[in-house]
């Protein structure tokens, strides 16, 4: 057998760089290219190998420099998720704060099921200078680093303590990485010592490996459990989810609906489903969904999810499903999410294999044609209302739902609009208008802050001939602004819009719901007797500067909506990143779309405002469902 003597990172990085994946007709790299920040704890190991790899094969795994760890997990799952989870990259740090800052990006991975490899470093294994700089030292383990807490944030978690597991840890770590059901955060912790060791591989397990991505079709009773029970239905209602846009299900769902007449509702995920003004498509559903999407929610005797995994914003917290009557089908790869709140029709199948199978098999249906006409007049009120929020109002400060809609006109069908956190996803949940299935990227299954200019990066990368568009409030933008400099480093086209509202938006209006006041989320000067003064002179558009990006000012004024849009279509026409910068008026609320997110209230308190709140909450409470699937 054919071996090369290499050490466990070469032999590391030369096997990710050989792996594809296969799906249909697709087929491309699984990892498309390695983030890393170095220190000592990789700076010998895995950075070494890049480097060498560089000056042997530039090509063969393509290294990209970070500015915070956290970041490139970030922009790893934002490329992912572009590619239909079809490729991701890999991220190395080194050991302690560098590796554990990869924690919050474990967590968003694994959440949204996006699949993204990390190699962390670790103490030596040989402990030969123990404890070294950075180590967690617990006197009850003495097995135990940092490491450890990737496990519960983990699909799957490996520690290679001796140069021959590495074998078996990357081939389970591909394993995982293209699963549809099992992929998230694949978590390969190494030794600072075992990373530099000498080991023979054999030749076959550096050749190109192939991985297929499993699309399992339906049981055939299953689906006909679900052809009867909408037979027997006359207002269904299909909720779609991201495993629709997974599975590049978009064109059979719009052949399935438009055959039948079933109306759609979405998910944040599932965003990009059926394109905005198909007559099928009502826009979002729950807590943050629009009026026609909820009306029918309400009404419907079936629902049918199909790739959701149904968190309490798209079920408006339990309570968006009043029809005593109603059943519920749930379609989704993971038997997990297909078996959620006692669903009565459990089917575990890939999305597009399922609609396929559905389409043909529902010959001559149609949706009965009063819930058809109603669920029409709803859409096209809540059409004219977005109209009307769009429309500029000559304010000083414009309201999050006039600069939403600047940005939307000034777009392009292909665009993508990026967003993870605070008020804009909501905002953008209900009237982004989208036209294309990967148009729409709103990181909500962990709603990160920071993510979004990270995420709009690994947009840009997974796609150059689309704008990606990131729109980001200034809470958020603080979190996690340097990666910037990545883009203007690389060179990458991204387009930031900076909207400043001098505080956390999203929580100031919750706060105001259960009557908290607003309590703490705006950015002002602290008094030293617990009171407020005046806000902070933070100038956000000169700290993006600093980081060497280009930079429009939007000044407030009557004429600030207009001159965003020549704003947006001037960093579209630029060749390299621009950030817009403009200020809202947060207290400008978006449409109320008739849904509800339980946030427990106080149940006793010496506050008006919380006891007022407290009341309101009850009412809503009252209208939950214990469990979606009883009967």
């Amino acid at each position: 057998m054919t071996t090369r003597r290499m050490t466990v990172s070469q032999a590391l990085v030369e096997f990710l760089s050989h792996q594809w994946t296969v799906d249909g007709d697709y087929r491309g790299r699984t990892i498309a290219g390695t983030f890393g920040i170095f220190g000592h704890g990789n700076v010998a190991g895995i950075g070494q190998a890049l480097k060498q790899l560089s000056v042997d094969d530039p090509a063969l795994m393509p290294y990209h420099q970070a500015r915070n760890e956290q970041a490139m997990v970030h922009e790893s799952v934002a490329y992912s998720r572009m590619t239909r989870r079809r490729s991701t990259f890999a991220c190395t740090a080194s050991v302690g704060p560098g590796a554990s800052n990869m924690l919050t990006g474990a967590a968003l991975a694994t959440i949204n099921h996006l699949p993204v490899l990390l190699l962390p470093s670790d103490t030596f294994a040989t402990r030969v200078a123990d404890p070294v700089l950075q180590q967690l030292e617990l006197p009850h383990d003495a097995s135990v680093s940092v490491n450890d807490a990737f496990k519960p944030l983990s699909r799957f978690f490996d520690r290679v303590q001796r140069p021959e597991q590495i074998f078996s840890a990357a081939l389970s770590a591909m394993r995982v990485l293209t699963d549809p059901v099992e992929t998230g955060a694949v978590t390969i912790a190494l030794p600072e010592d075992v990373q530099a060791e000498v080991i023979d591989v054999p030749a076959k397990f550096l050749a190109d490996r192939e991985w297929h991505l499993r699309r399992p079709r339906p049981d055939r009773g299953a689906i006909a459990e679900v052809v009867r029970a909408l037979r027997a239905s006359s207002s269904p209602l299909i909720i779609a989810g991201g495993g629709v846009i997974y599975s590049d299900a978009a064109a059979a769902l719009r052949e399935l609906v438009g055959a039948t007449h079933i109306p759609v509702a979405v998910s944040q995920a599932g965003v990009g489903s059926l394109p905005w003004d198909h007559p099928q498509f009502l826009g979002s559903v729950g807590a943050t969904g629009t009026t026609a999407a909820n009306r029918a929610a309400a009404r419907a005797d079936l629902i049918i999810g199909i790739g959701t995994r149904y968190s309490d914003f798209t079920t408006a917290s339990r309570s968006a499903f009043q029809n005593p009557g109603v059943r519920f089908v749930n379609i989704n790869v993971a038997s997990f999410d297909a078996h959620k709140h006692g669903s009565v029709i459990p089917v575990v199948a890939d999305a597009r294999e399922a609609i396929v199978e559905l389409a043909s098999a529902l010959d001559g249906f149609r949706a009965a044609a009063d819930f058809v006409s109603d669920y029409s007049r709803d859409k096209k009120i809540w059409d004219d209302v977005v109209d009307a929020a769009f429309a500029p109002r000559g304010l000083d400060l414009p309201s999050q739902t006039e600069i939403i809609g600047a940005v939307q006109r000034a777009s392009d069908p292909r665009d993508v609009v990026v967003c993870a956190a605070g008020s804009l996803p909501g905002d953008l949940h209900k009237l982004w208008r989208v036209r294309d299935d990967l148009g729409y990227h709103v990181e909500y299954g962990f709603s990160c802050m920071g993510y979004e200019i990270a995420g709009g990066i690994g947009v840009a990368r997974a796609d150059t001939t689309r704008d990606a568009i990131v729109m980001v409030g200034d809470g958020s933008y603080l979190m996690m602004h340097t990666e910037i400099v990545s883009a203007v480093a690389e060179g990458i086209k991204v387009i930031i819009v900076l909207i400043q509202n001098h505080g956390y938006a999203s929580i100031g209006h919750l706060s105001e719901g259960v009557g908290s006041q607003r309590f703490g989320t705006q950015y002002r000067y602290q008094n030293g007797d617990g009171t407020w003064g005046d806000r902070l002179p933070v100038d956000l558009a000169t700290n993006a500067e600093s980081l060497g990006i280009s930079v429009i000012r939007v000044s407030p004024g009557p004429r600030a909506i207009e001159d965003l849009g020549a704003a947006v279509a001037a960093a579209k026409a630029a060749d390299r990143a621009t950030l817009i910068h403009i200020s809202s008026d947060p207290l400008l609320y978006s449409p109320d779309g008739g849904g509800w997110w339980d946030v427990p209230v106080a149940a006793v308190s010496t506050l008006d405002s919380t006891l007022d709140a407290r009341a309101d909450y009850l009412e809503q409470r009252s209208r939950q469902r214990p469990q979606l699937g009883a009967e």
